[in-house]
């Protein structure tokens, strides 16, 4: 089992954004992947943590517009 973390992102943020979420998570879970996805869309964002992405095994980006990503101080 792998953990995989996922930034998705639309121009609008309104469906798009959800819509690559959900499949994401569906088929890292059909497939018996940890699947974590951070939603960057009208209803903000919700920021994975540092330690979240230091132990993901992979990340994933799906974005349409600019993502918003984290910097190591």
């Amino acid at each position: 089992m792998a953990k995989i973390v996922c930034v998705t992102s639309c121009i609008t943020g309104i469906a798009h954004t959800y819509m690559a979420a959900e499949a994401l998570e569906q088929a890292g879970k059909k497939l018996g992947h940890d699947v974590k996805v951070e939603t960057q869309g009208s209803a903000g964002s919700n920021p994975f943590k540092q330690a979240e992405i230091d132990a993901a095994d992979a990340v994933i980006s799906v974005s349409y517009t600019h993502l918003t990503l984290p910097t190591k101080a």
